[in-house]
């Protein structure tokens, strides 16, 4: 009987004992889980928001506008453009195009004409305020001459530009044109006169408005380089921190054109209008593009370099025109210098896009200088795919066409850039002479093409097909 107490006791103490252990473990599996689903919870909805932000839709742009529209009959923004879009109604939207990163990019028509609306950020709110606006009675305060200062520091840091700069522009001045004799005005005092073009002191829905447009860099960009050059997109108008900018239809690597053809305007001769070939519009588009890596090398006080060359960041106006219509990743000479500036171990950690240096290994630094150039990521990127013997077909072994496609070959195999350490070894003659070489082959071959094109068919300058637009910003 002792015995059998015993047993039963120390039974039911192992029970007991199992049961609480039991009880942990079960405790701790459960937190296990639930901490488990909290990650993976969490985790979706990371990813919604984060895929969801970017999710272009015509329910939330239409959103945005008229959230826009509020804030300006509220009084908190303001632009040429506002009363357009918000009260006569002249503004309509019609699709949206893409979000990306929280810049939001929208169709619409302004006085039935196609333009893009911009905007880095979704939410007016969202840029930085004007901190002089924070003391009492400084919007009065302020006159037009205050506003092109700090407007002017802006577009100065905004383009990477130091003061010398803006003196040594100075001194180009006299040589004539605004892209003249290898120097252009003033960018900044461009600007700056703009500004001055008025006697009232601006509201401060004004001065925010375009405090939120200078934190744009594309903006500025553009806007700056809007009388400056016909090779990037007009800018149109404003409202708060949205701008609008000439409609012009994008390339595409997967056409063989890379652009749509179908609106060029008809080339004019004797007073009888024909219309080109598709082959005689991709040559005159191509010799576009090699003026436009002329007039960025050359027509500057710095050279612009163009980070992110792909047929979906150029289109081409009716005249043919080679325009730039996104230039989120353009710079000017000093702040692409700033940007290769990186530690590196070898020179793939020198690339910046479409922007290469060399890696110095001994002092694990990457050049200042570009290494390639504009001319050779055209080339390599566009060239290359019109100009195949592919889609030349039976023309391919045309003794031009195989110049032109050998020209193109070496181009794109020739950086060209401004590299110190090739200067040094072969002079100035070096990469940059080559590629300057290869620049007037191209040229010649292109000029030549179009005369043969033209010798059966007489032909004559094209129409120049660009029309007018509406006045830039009016602040």
């Amino acid at each position: 009987m002792l015995v059998g107490g015993g047993g039963g006791r120390g039974l039911c103490v192992l029970r007991w004992l199992g049961g609480r252990l039991w009880s942990r473990r079960g405790s701790l599996v459960f937190a296990l889980l639930w901490f488990g689903s909290w990650l993976v919870l969490n985790g979706l909805v990371f990813v919604h928001r984060t895929i969801m932000s970017d999710y272009c839709t015509d329910d939330r742009s239409r959103k945005i506008l008229h959230r826009l529209c509020v804030e300006y009959r509220e009084g908190a923004v303001a632009g040429d453009m506002c009363t357009d879009l918000c009260v006569h109604g002249l503004v309509h939207y019609q699709r949206c195009l893409y979000y990306e990163k929280g810049k939001k990019v929208l169709e619409a028509l302004w006085r039935d004409t196609p333009i893009i609306l911009k905007s880095k950020l979704e939410n007016f709110s969202s840029y930085q305020p004007l901190a002089v606006l924070d003391y009492q009675d400084a919007v009065e305060e302020l006159s037009p001459l205050d506003v092109v200062f700090y407007a002017t520091l802006e577009v100065r840091n905004s383009l990477g530009l130091a003061e010398d700069d803006e003196q040594e522009e100075e001194g180009g001045e006299e040589g004539g044109g605004a892209v003249g004799g290898g120097r252009n005005n003033s960018l900044t005092r461009l600007w700056g006169e703009r500004l001055k073009k008025r006697e009232r002191p601006y509201s401060r829905a004004e001065l925010l408005s375009l405090w939120s447009l200078l934190q744009q860099e594309e903006y500025i960009f553009l806007r700056v380089l809007q009388d400056l050059s016909t090779h990037v997109t007009r800018v149109l108008g404003s409202c708060g921190h949205f701008y609008a900018v000439e409609f012009l239809s994008a390339g595409h690597a997967w056409d063989q054109n890379i652009f749509s053809l179908d609106g060029v305007a008809a080339a004019v001769s004797g007073g009888v209008q024909r219309r080109w070939s598709s082959r005689e519009m991709v040559h005159r588009i191509a010799l576009s593009f090699l003026h436009m890596v002329w007039h960025f090398d050359h027509d500057f006080t710095h050279r612009l370099h163009l980070c992110d060359i792909k047929p979906e960041n150029f289109a081409i106006r009716k005249d043919l025109t080679v325009v730039a219509i996104d230039v989120d990743m353009a710079f000017f000479e000093p702040k692409m210098s700033d940007i290769l500036d990186q530690n590196c171990t070898s020179d793939e950690d020198c690339n910046f896009f479409d922007c290469w240096s060399r890696c110095d290994r001994v002092r694990r630094r990457c050049s200042r200088h570009r290494s390639n150039s504009n001319l050779q990521v055209i080339c390599e990127k566009i060239f290359r795919s019109w100009f195949s013997p592919t889609l030349l077909g039976a023309k391919a072994g045309l003794p031009l066409q195989v110049e032109l496609q050998k020209a193109v070959q070496e181009c794109s195999e020739t950086r060209g850039g401004e590299d110190k350490e090739e200067e040094n070894e072969g002079g100035r003659g070096g990469e940059k002479g080559r590629s300057r070489d290869i620049h007037q082959r191209l040229l010649n071959i292109l000029t030549r093409l179009l005369q043969e094109g033209r010798a059966s068919n007489e032909g004559g300058k094209s129409w120049d097909g660009g029309g007018h637009s509406h006045t830039a910003l009016n602040f």
